[in-house]
């Protein structure tokens, strides 16, 4: 009997249903009569689950014994010798109890299908052992059992059990994965919407890749050439040279830019050996392309496209990446060169990017409008055919005598060839070295001077006259040419700043580094000054080296009004470049007064939102602390009353109003204060090392003492926090909750270590606030629903939230399961446990009374305090919809 076959149903989270999935094949299998039985499932308690063992086969299980615990593990030999078809075997990445005959379940399901038993299985993406690290740095947790990719890649089948985050959170709420009591922490922690997503992107990447290998072994088992572009593959060609770099950071955005793009880089080296590629710099460009995450390739070809092209056939790449050609001008005549050759014969599959590889520390340089348009090669050229071509063909022309007239005109081929290879002065050589020749070897009297035909004569001030004339027209060609190539760059630029104005865009660094590499500079600055005596200020620079700090310490100054300036340094550019660099420097200048417009614009919206906080707590002053007053002075008005008699209770009463009223005056101050200093940046939190079970209890006082149900470990790590600040936080959030809570409901407070953080939850079964609301709870001055105007002003979780954030927390609110909200505030764990003593506490209280004012230094107290601080009126009404 041969190997059995693996498949494997690869859960994207755990919940998903792979269990399911799994019991659910195997029914079908037992209707078409297959022989399927039960080796190890792990139902976790799930009635559905459960429900699908019914009608299977099942092994009994091994009980053995793990820390103390009777666990219950896959009876190995026992599936042996019953030696079924099929067998299910769950949780691949399993560990085995001590006593097993393996230490993981994986390798007991080799060795079922050694014996030619085939397996159903299951895993989740979080358990494959190479994204270990990932899944921690996603979740907070680090899974302990893993299996090795190897063992999942080798499965004959691997089928994906996938589900929306919004699906599989509905599961969790209505109590279909973990027990009831566990709901909220997992929401609130491994099973946010965040994590969710990004393990289901990990598992769908695996399975694309998977896929991908077996696409490709189909593709060369059956010799299929054309491409199916199923995925962006990117093949970037390389030369050695060091535009390399550039062309693979190139082909990796690219590549980034389709969901699983791939980057293949490939080297074709000639198969006699010799090339010009630097050893050093391929091996620097390898490395780069495996940091980006693509591929590296030496193929061996004598004809480089079409071992380029059939390289990317084979890799079913999609498209290919190749640099501008190096080559120059005159080297066209030994063929179109790679990327051409490339760009014909790709077909309509395979598109081709051409990159230009430029240095950026060189820049590129506007074209020079003077001086040798034609390139000093081209001019050396021209000059050897001006000079030395007459004299040749004088010494092959000396063997025969083809006549005058056709001496004349071999001559006046040389000079055009001068003229159009070196211009005008090569040419006018040329013609004045061949007239001399003619003159002494081919005109009467021959080996003289001297002409003897006045013919003769015209002749050869014809001849002149054309190669002059065909030498200047060669070089008045060269020379427009470049002025075109000149005014076409100066376009360029002038249409970049063009568009900087109507796009609005404000980066003076970027445009700087534009000019910078635009004229080759060594560095740019833009340099202001107040007035004609004032120093000069560097409003930006960019580039290596020290840049100029006054304009005349520059290469290029180029002013801007009275008080500013352009200054460059690293080179003087010609006369022509400065009507650009003055465009350059008035755009720097334009950039520089929208950038400090917008800074202004943004002050002046932080006095206008300063303005109406003043103005709303002013409203508030206006009625929220009218009303307390008018109780108060009521109340203390009766009392001092000679016209009635109070009794015990009566006087009871109205104390209890007047205690009440001053309470509630006090913590809207408080939280009048609080938002205050948050707006304006004054909050200065002294953050040390805090116990949880220490600040919690005390934020508690301002509520009743049968409210609120708390949960919160001795084992907790410290919290990196300000325990006043803390204290105030919780204690707003928490009075919140009970205040929406329905009669009878406790409000939860509970909190756990996650990664190196630290959550508490606050979790009440209110009427809850839709999604559009949540953030906008955390307003000032802002009540969700129908929330009476003489509840508070609306600061409450406002205030909480800055006290979160100035500690380096965050306040979040979220669904709770079954209805109500969760209050989540997550801060950091402490790096140490400082030992506590008198030093410490002392500055604890220091920092609350510095950052919370008076009053919140008094929670340090007690639970007497914290309740005058926080009392029953702390919780503004926020939230909440009837």
């Amino acid at each position: 009997m041969g190997r059995g076959k693996l498949r494997i149903h690869l859960g994207a989270a755990p919940g998903v249903g792979k269990t399911y999935a799994m019991l659910a094949e195997a029914h079908r299998r037992t209707e078409r009569g297959t022989d399927c039985v039960v080796a190890f499932v792990e139902t976790h308690g799930r009635t559905r689950t459960e429900a699908l063992l019914t009608g299977l086969e099942r092994v009994p299980y091994r009980r053995l014994e793990r820390d103390g615990v009777t666990v219950a593990e896959m009876d190995l030999d026992a599936v042996l010798a019953r030696r079924p078809r099929v067998a299910l075997v769950d949780e691949l990445a399993h560990t085995n109890a001590p006593g097993s005959r393996n230490a993981k379940r994986w390798q007991d399901v080799e060795e079922l299908l050694a014996a030619g038993i085939d397996v159903l299985s299951t895993v989740g993406i979080q358990h494959l052992e190479s994204l270990g690290d990932t899944v921690e740095s996603i979740t907070g947790v680090r899974e302990p059992e893993t299996v090795p990719d190897e063992v999942v890649r080798r499965a004959d089948q691997v089928e994906l059990v996938d589900m929306t985050p919004e699906a599989l959170r509905r599961r969790m709420a209505h109590g279909n994965i973990h027990q009831p009591d566990q709901v909220d922490a997992a929401l609130s922690s491994y099973f946010r919407p965040g994590n969710l997503a990004a393990l289901r992107e990990l598992a769908l990447l695996w399975v694309a890749d998977r896929v991908d290998a077996h696409l490709q072994r189909y593709r060369s088992e059956h010799a299929v050439s054309a491409i199916w572009g199923s995925r962006e593959r990117i093949v970037v060609g390389l030369t050695g040279g060091p535009e390399g770099r550039t062309l693979i950071r190139r082909a990796a955005r690219l590549a980034e830019k389709g969901a699983g793009g791939q980057l293949l880089a490939v080297y074709i080296s000639r198969s006699d050996g010799l090339t010009s590629a630097s050893p050093g710099e391929l091996a620097a460009q390898r490395t780069l392309v495996e940091d980006l995450g693509g591929s590296f390739h030496h193929v061996v070809g004598d004809d480089i496209p079409a071992a380029l092209l059939d390289f990317a056939r084979g890799a079913n790449a999609t498209q290919i990446v190749l640099g501008s050609s190096r080559r120059r001008t005159w080297q066209y005549v030994f063929g179109p060169g790679v990327g051409a050759t490339v760009a014909r014969d790709c077909g309509p599959d395979l598109d081709v990017h051409i990159v230009t590889h430029e240095e950026a520390a060189t820049g590129r340089g506007l074209p020079v409008a003077r001086g040798a348009p034609l390139g000093r090669l081209r001019l050396a050229w021209g000059w050897a055919a001006g000079t030395a071509g007459p004299v040749v063909l004088a010494a092959l022309l000396s063997a025969v005598d083809p006549g005058l007239a056709l001496d004349m005109l071999m001559f006046l081929a040389v000079t055009v060839a001068a003229a159009l290879l070196g211009g005008l002065w090569p040419a006018l050589a040329s013609a004045a070295v061949g007239s001399l020749l003619l003159n002494f070897l081919y005109t009467p009297p021959l080996h003289t001077w001297s002409v003897s035909d006045p013919r003769n004569i015209v002749a050869i001030v014809v001849f002149v006259a054309v190669g002059a004339s065909v030498a200047s027209v060669v070089d008045l060609a060269a020379r427009r040419t470049q002025q075109a190539a000149r005014l076409r760059a100066e376009s360029e630029i002038l249409s970049f700043l063009a568009g900087n104005v109507l796009r609005g865009e404000t980066g003076l660094e970027n445009l700087l580094e534009r000019v910078r590499e635009t004229f080759g500079m060594e560095s740019a600055a833009l340099l202001e000054r107040a007035g004609d005596v004032e120093p000069w200020t560097c409003a930006g620079r960019v580039g290596r080296g020290r840049p100029a700090e006054r304009p005349e310490d520059a290469d290029v100054e180029v002013p801007v009004g009275d008080h500013m300036a352009l200054a460059l340094t690293g080179r003087v550019p010609p006369a022509e470049d400065r009507r650009v660099l003055a465009a350059f420097a008035a755009q720097a200048a334009v950039v520089l007064d929208r950038r400090r417009l917008r800074e202004q614009a943004d002050q002046a919206l932080a006095l206008a939102e300063g303005n109406r906080i003043r103005t709303a707590l002013l409203a508030a002053v206006s009625h929220d602390l009218r009303t307390p007053l008018a109780g108060i002075k009521a109340a203390v008005s009766s009392l001092r009353s000679e016209d009635v008699e109070w009794s015990d209770e009566d006087r009871a009463e109205l104390l209890e109003g007047i205690e009440d009223g001053a309470d509630r005056l006090n913590h809207l101050v408080g939280n009048l204060l609080d938002m205050s200093r948050l707006h304006t940046g004054t909050v200065t939190p002294l953050m040390r090392g805090t116990d949880l079970d220490e600040v919690v209890p005390r934020a508690l006082g301002g509520v009743p003492q049968d409210s609120v149900v708390l949960d919160v470990p001795e084992t907790l790590p410290m919290v990196d926090a300000d325990p006043g600040l803390l204290e105030r936080a919780m204690a707003n959030v928490v009075e919140n909750a009970v205040k929406y809570s329905p009669p009878g409901e406790k409000v939860l407070v509970a909190a756990s270590a996650l990664a190196d953080r630290v959550e508490v939850r606050v979790v009440d079964r209110g009427p809850g606030v839709p999604d559009e609301a949540k953030e906008r709870i955390f307003a000032p001055f802002q009540r969700h629903g129908d929330a009476p105007r003489g509840a508070g002003v609306g600061l409450g979780l406002a205030v909480a939230r800055g006290f979160a954030e100035a500690m380096g927390g965050t306040l979040n609110a979220d669904d709770t399961p079954g209805g109500g909200l969760t209050m989540t505030l997550t801060l950091h764990a402490a790096d140490a446990r400082p030992e506590d003593g008198p030093d410490d506490r002392g500055r604890g209280r220091v920092a609350a009374e510095n950052e919370s004012g008076p009053v919140a230094a008094e929670n340090e107290s007690g639970p007497v305090a914290a309740e005058n601080e926080s009392g029953p009126v702390a919780a503004d009404n926020e939230r909440r919809a009837s």
